[in-house]
């Protein structure tokens, strides 16, 4: 999926537990709401009129126009008719939703305070319970929930369908909160003020119709907010431009404005971060200029004071009144550099370029630097220290660096087992005590309790397996891309797999954004790389996780090596993945099946239709696909500085070389493509789908498509509506490739 990293740290709001402060360097980005209309969608009749002698099917980019629909629910009629009626899909779709109903399922936790707090879904509450239970139950094996909001009843009961998206909460007493409701799962949220204590909403309380909003508490009275104010106040993108700060019971036209960002920039955020006895608290405001680069200032009443940041750094946290700072270049200040990918700690003095040098008083502390093959994940900030997430050959390690008295910090492993992946789920800011979920390919998510007083690491809790990993083993390849560079994947299998070159082989990868593929247990079904365990390996199949140019898997320089201009980079890795596996005979064309989703979609496009020959099925979920037009189209015209601008005669001629629905043509060898994607994604335009599968069904070509109603850019709100797209998906597969 096609996220944008944050423009400031990620919190949960914690009472006695403390404030959670993650790397989320993948945070939501999407555009504006979606809604019918093709001047909804990003272009003019002028334009529509001008473009569709040249795109015959632009009337599909109407999202909800009748005559797009009507090819929609056509399509979505043909897929059930070939693929629904087999006994293959009906076993799929029973043992998906087994999987997806595993009562022992461990989803990601938030605390507050006494509580831990879940979204729970099951056949009963399909589109959820937020529940609490007391974190003295968490070892329990029979914990008592209590319901703090029901999803479906509150759909029920306003007659439509709403997806929770989050709640925020105002720290330290966790009362007043803010919750986040998606009406049918896209990324535009309406914005309602909760009562934790009485679990309701506050009559009169804040609220902000639906919208892609920023907001966060200052206090009880006081918002940060950005939102859709009108007229101008949107950027390009579709984010707010505008951040200001709200007082309860006035109107939000008279909210005072804080700052206004560039038309063209991405988005304004405004953050609040709360201090202690002995720290003062911060308030931050970040401008995302591109993609990838960010305007930092720290807010002091109604004035805003520049961080001499480097634009292209990411600010991951705020740890005891000092900013935790990424730099993805190479970083000069003053006389000190410090390298690309470390972890700088700042006091904000240091960084105001406003300040007479007298008064710019304060350290920079190196935290961490980077290693071979070691980067950095994620970050989590507690009173004895900061844990970091490491990405060891793309495999998952904890440390706790703690500072010393007379300067610096020291590093102490957190014994994880090998071959996973981790993540810091949330954290007690006073204890410096974190829970941990770690997963690998063939043993199920756990959860894990990690002292910071005795650096011990303790299981909680795991979820029940779906499948019998004992008969898997994991081997990591490497193989050479065309420029010379190395390029590891993962390949799951069962043990003894014949080297035959027959193996039905599902390859999974994505090759951009920073974002990193690690290891993981898919019988929950709720990662990014699909159903692998009982519907596919234990039926003879080989799961294959390819770490490619453009992720994050080897910190900044991996990701920036497929930008742009050396976009097909990240082609070429794949391709050659592909053509290692048949070296190995492993697999061969013809059972080979490839993979992915948003730009992940982008890839496995591209790649057929550079090299058909390769493959031999295709899954392609919610893509890009047009990149003569994705500028246009909802929130398009925030990824530029990831793929380029196509209007720029020289940005177009790199991109036209793999544009997937510029290069369809006829008479080549395409392997059969199975395209889903949502009606209700705000983020990736259903039309990139639409169009590609309504060019290669014009050109003759063996397409199947199922686009889902709701469920926005993850393509699904329940998990009816994911195992019954899983169990399609893989039927499209196990047909094509045995």
């Amino acid at each position: 999926m096609i996220h944008n990293r944050p423009t400031l740290p990620v919190r949960t709001p914690p009472s006695r537990f403390g404030r959670l402060v993650v790397v989320a360097l993948l945070a939501a980005l999407g555009g504006t709401a979606s809604v019918s209309g093709l001047e909804e969608s990003g272009h003019d009749e002028a334009e529509t009129m001008a473009k569709s002698s040249e795109d015959p099917y632009l009337w599909l980019e109407e999202i909800d126009g009748e005559k797009s629909m009507a090819w929609v629910e056509a399509q979505n009629a043909a897929t059930a008719e070939r693929l629904e009626k087999t006994p293959l899909f009906t076993e799929l779709l029973a043992q998906a939703k087994a999987a997806l109903g595993n009562t022992s399922r461990i989803p990601s936790f938030t605390l507050r305070g006494d509580y831990l707090y879940e979204l729970w879904k099951d056949e009963g509450h399909p589109r959820g319970l937020y529940r609490r239970m007391r974190v003295s139950d968490l070892e329990s094996e029979n914990p008592t929930w209590q319901t703090v909001l029901d999803l479906d009843a509150l759909g029920a009961a306003e007659g439509r369908t709403l997806v929770f998206k989050g709640m925020n909460c105002l720290e330290p007493e966790n009362r007043h909160c803010l919750v986040s409701l998606s009406p049918g799962g896209g990324d535009a949220v309406e914005i309602r003020e909760f009562d934790l204590h009485t679990r309701e909403f506050v009559v009169g309380g804040f609220e902000l119709p639906k919208a892609k909003t920023s907001v966060d508490w200052i206090d009880e009275d006081h918002l940060f907010v950005g939102t859709d104010f009108g007229p101008g106040s949107m950027t390009d993108s579709g984010y707010p431009r505008i951040a200001r700060r709200w007082t309860r019971g006035t109107p939000i036209a008279e909210a005072t404005i804080l700052h206004e960002g560039r038309q063209e920039s991405v988005s304004v955020r405004a953050g609040h971060y709360a201090g202690d006895d002995d720290t003062p608290s911060l308030d931050l405001l970040t401008e995302g200029l591109t993609f990838w680069t960010r305007a930092y200032y720290q807010i002091e009443g109604d004035q805003l004071h520049r961080l001499d940041i480097p634009e292209s750094a990411s600010l991951h946290a705020v740890w005891k009144g000092s900013l935790l700072i990424e730099p993805k270049d190479d970083w000069t200040l003053g006389d000190r550099t410090f390298k690309r990918g470390s972890l700088v700690l700042a006091q904000p003095n240091v960084l105001r370029s406003d300040l007479e040098p007298e008064l710019r008083t304060g350290d920079l502390e190196v935290v961490f630097e980077p290693s071979e093959g070691v980067v950095l994940e994620g970050v989590a900030a507690v009173d004895q220290g900061i844990l970091l997430t490491l990405l060891d050959q793309v495999q998952g390690r904890l440390r706790l660096y703690q500072p010393h008295e007379g300067g610096g910090f020291s590093a102490h492993e957190l014994p994880f087992p090998d071959h996973g992946s981790l993540s810091v789920t949330t954290v007690d800011e006073e204890s410096g005590d974190a829970f941990v979920l770690f997963e690998t390919f063939v043993s199920p998510r756990a959860l894990y309790h990690v002292s910071a007083a005795d650096k011990s690491v303790k299981k909680v809790r795991q979820q029940d397996p779906s499948f019998d990993g004992s008969q898997m083993e994991v081997n990591q390849y490497w193989t050479t891309s065309a420029d010379g560079t190395r390029v590891p994947y993962f390949v799951v299998a069962k043990k003894g797999l014949p080297r035959n070159g027959k193996n039905p082989t599902h390859i999974f990868s994505y090759g951009g954004f920073r974002n990193a593929l690690t290891p993981s247990y898919s019988g929950s079904y709720e990662q990014l790389y699909g159903a692998y365990g009982e519907m596919w390996l234990e039926r003879g199949g080989v799961f294959v996780l390819a770490n490619i140019r453009g992720g994050g898997e080897f910190g900044p320089d991996w990701h920036k090596a497929a930008l742009r201009e050396n976009r097909e980079r990240s082609f070429e890795d794949f391709e050659a993945i592909a053509r290692d596996l048949g070296a190995r005979k492993i697999t061969s064309a013809e059972h080979l099946g490839i993979e992915g989703r948003s730009n992940g979609g982008l890839l496995v496009t591209a790649t057929f239709t550079r090299h058909p020959e390769l493959y031999g099925a295709v899954i392609c979920g919610v893509p890009l696909a047009d990149m003569k037009r994705y500028h246009k189209l909802l929130a398009g015209a925030s990824w530029m500085a990831e793929f380029g601008d196509p209007d720029v005669a020289s940005d177009w001629e790199f991109m036209k070389r793999y544009s997937p629905y510029q290069n369809l043509a006829a008479e080549k060898d395409y392997p059969a493509v199975f395209f889903y994607t949502s009606t209700r994604d705000d983020r990736v335009h259903p039309g990139h789908a639409r169009k590609m599968a309504a060019r290669m069904i014009e050109l003759g070509y063996e397409v199947w498509y199922y686009e889902n109603t709701e469920g926005g850019h993850g393509g699904s709100t329940t998990n009816d509506q994911l195992a019954y797209r899983i169990a399609l998906a893989y039927t499209h597969l196990w047909q094509q490739l045995k």
